[in-house]
């Protein structure tokens, strides 16, 4: 038997391949990445764009229905009247001032003690200590929010471990308040800010910093000129989640924040109490406006390009 008769018998053995729909479909996506990349994330961002913007955009176009004053009872009547109200009110600049206020301060205080944790974490630190530090930054992220919060109410309380503190010293203790209230969310979303700033120093070579100690620089001159330029995009990542977070909630004020109230208060009050979900609605634009000018503002001073 030659070696040719062998060849076509096993050729014969082997089934033709058959040129099926699914066959088709996987000879495509092998040869286009791009479709497989749409194909695995079109289920997650269908889901995106159906619960959350779509959700998102149904509610804020109830800002522009009323409410029937007799039954109470939402009416798709097309009107200014919530947007005129909430834009001329002086509560809702009173509380908005207020809200960015508290947002800001957060954000500053939170970078201020993010940026040398992080240096060290990155820098300073044993790779042992780091890991350490990495896991004692996530731990507070296991528990509840709200334990958190009322952990910080038994703190500030007049009675609280702060007052104890510094009752020696004749010095009065913040109370609740919007002192208690900064306090409070500084040390909530601490954890979001320090793994940012973390993560951007962590891709600062070790090199260009002794380069610069080669050449006479100062410490601080190192950080100001080489170090701080290259983490702003993590800073501004950091800024981004402290300051969003802090602008919208509600429930931190509600439990610290004593008779002070934020934007989100008004758009809970409004939805609960009130039971008017179009000047809820109303009221929910000035944090998405502002939001979006804080987006759109350090988008345009580049610092998002590196991210």
């Amino acid at each position: 038997m030659t070696s040719d008769t062998t060849s076509r018998r096993d050729a014969a053995a082997v089934p033709p391949i058959r040129d099926t729909a699914a066959r088709r479909g996987s000879v495509f996506l092998s040869s286009h990445p791009r479709a497989r990349l749409w194909l695995l994330l079109s289920a997650p961002l269908t889901w995106l764009v159906v619960v959350y913007i779509v959700a998102l955009v149904a509610l804020l176009i109830t800002a522009f229905w009323k409410v029937d004053s007799f039954t109470g009872e939402i009416q798709i009547d097309w009107t200014l009247d919530n947007i005129v109200t909430v834009v001329t009110g002086s509560l809702y600049h009173v509380v908005t001032l207020r809200t960015l206020g508290v947002a800001l301060a957060v954000t500053i205080i939170d970078i201020a003690l993010a940026l040398p944790i992080a240096f060290y974490m990155a820098k300073v630190a044993s790779p042992r200590m780091q890991r350490i530090l990495v896991i004692a930054v996530l731990m507070p992220l296991w528990a509840s929010y709200l334990v958190k919060v009322y952990a910080w109410r038994s703190v500030l309380s007049g009675e609280g471990i702060l007052q104890w503190v510094l009752n020696p010293f004749g010095i009065e203790g913040p109370g609740y308040g919007i002192t208690a209230t900064i306090m409070t969310l500084s040390y909530l979303w601490l954890p979001y800010v320090i793994l940012p700033i973390y993560a951007g120093l962590e891709r600062v070579p070790d090199s260009l910093i002794e380069a610069s100690s080669d050449l006479g620089a100062k410490s601080w001159a190192s950080i100001r000129h080489i170090v701080f330029p290259m983490i702003l995009p993590a800073i501004i990542a950091g800024s981004i989640f402290s300051f969003c977070l802090s602008l919208g909630d509600y429930i931190t004020v509600n439990i610290v924040g004593g008779a002070s109230q934020m934007l989100g208060n008004l758009v809970y009050t409004n939805v609960g109490t009130a039971n008017n979900l179009p000047l809820a609605a109303a009221v929910a634009l000035i944090p998405i406006v502002i939001i979006f000018g804080y987006l759109f503002t350090v988008r345009r001073t580049g610092a998002l390009d590196n991210l």
